[in-house]
């Protein structure tokens, strides 16, 4: 049979398409998870700076204190808030982060002392995801070829070996979200007059539980309204009740 040599028209098709390939590389799931993770964790932790602080300011306000201490408790409440998330989520993603190594590390050693009992396992994976067993068996054998740790630690554990979190990253993403959310109803509730901070920060704040709330729904995939609705409501609760803490202390 005569070979076809492919011409210059074909090889620069050829080069086109690769190089789109590498300009364009399709986003894999693992990926995409780890990335939706962080950025669900960090609309939450601008969530928790938003409430926690608002009940700060606005408990305090409701003693019918002056601007200053209003700031510094607010101040307090942000700088505390934003190290204890740091700090939690550093020993977090520190603890998963180790429980990912030693599992590495066990997929590792039963590679090693009962490679055809892994290979097994790989094939049964594949067949419960609807191959036929021959079929499952070349995959698993194949993958095993490859890139036998990789391949299970894909389809067993759903680990990649080269994109373990980093808890400093985690710690530092986990603070300056705070601080973000915490910054709005602490400026708030500082620059505007004394007769209406409390009621404009309340609705500073509001919207802003609009926008997180939807943002979280979006991302988890659950509906937008009553996501919205469960952080609108927990905002006021927690902003009613330090106010009423502050009010009853200002009597005091």
């Amino acid at each position: 049979m005569t070979e076809t040599i492919p011409t210059a028209y074909d090889r620069r098709e050829q080069a086109t398409d690769s190089t789109r390939a590498d300009q364009h590389p399709e986003p894999q799931g693992q990926g995409i998870n780890q990335r939706l993770n962080w950025l669900r964790a960090g609309v939450l932790g601008a969530n928790d700076g938003i409430v926690s602080t608002a009940g700060i300011v606005i408990g305090v306000a409701g003693a019918s204190v002056g601007r200053g201490a209003i700031g510094l408790a607010g101040l307090a409440g942000l700088v505390a808030g934003a190290l204890s998330m740091a700090a939690g989520e550093y020993v977090s993603v520190n603890t998963q982060r180790d429980t990912e190594k030693a599992l590495i590390e066990q997929e590792k050693r039963e590679l090693e002392t009962m490679p055809e009992a892994e290979l097994d396992e790989l094939t049964e994976i594949y067949r419960r995801k609807g191959l036929s067993a021959p079929l499952a068996r070349q995959v698993a054998q194949e993958l095993t070829e490859h890139n036998a740790l990789e391949a299970h630690l894909e389809a067993e554990l759903k680990i990649d070996a080269d994109d373990l979190s980093n808890p400093l990253t985690a710690a530092l993403a986990s603070a300056l979200s705070f601080t973000v959310g915490a910054l709005l109803p602490l400026l708030m509730i500082i620059l505007t007059p004394e007769s209406v901070r409390i009621p404009l920060t309340v609705v500073a704040v509001v919207i802003a539980l609009v926008i997180t709330g939807a943002v979280s729904a979006r991302l988890g995939g659950a509906p937008a309204p009553r996501a919205v609705l469960r952080n609108v409501l927990g905002g006021l609760v927690a902003m009613a009740v330090t106010y009423l803490i502050g009010r009853l202390a200002g009597t005091l």
